[in-house]
């Protein structure tokens, strides 16, 4: 399992349009081999900081959705939101927690 953890900073003013797009995009995700889940947080400390948690079967399940014409539809419904490329990150399980 690996989880891509995205920070997504968007322009100022542009949030609640940016949730609502992204709620759009839900399904791309549900329809992408290998995709368990995903969320979508905001900041409480900065209204303009999104984080999308992703939860994928490996990090290549997670680039064969970056290739695909999904992965496209969703940086096309998003991508105008952005005050800057998104800083993405893969987590691994380490057996720590509950």
């Amino acid at each position: 399992m690996a989880t891509e953890i995205a920070r997504i900073d968007v322009a100022p003013g542009d949030a609640e349009a940016f949730v609502l797009v992204a709620a759009q995009a839900v399904e791309l995700f549900r329809g992408a081999p290998g995709c368990s889940g995903m969320r979508l947080l905001r900041s409480h400390e900065a209204a303009a900081r999104f984080w999308l948690i992703v939860e994928w079967q490996d990090v290549a399940a997670h680039e064969a959705f970056r290739a695909s014409p999904a992965f496209a539809e969703w940086r096309g419904l998003v991508g105008r939101y952005f005050a800057a490329p998104p800083a993405v990150e893969h987590g691994l399980a380490t057996g720590v927690g509950f």
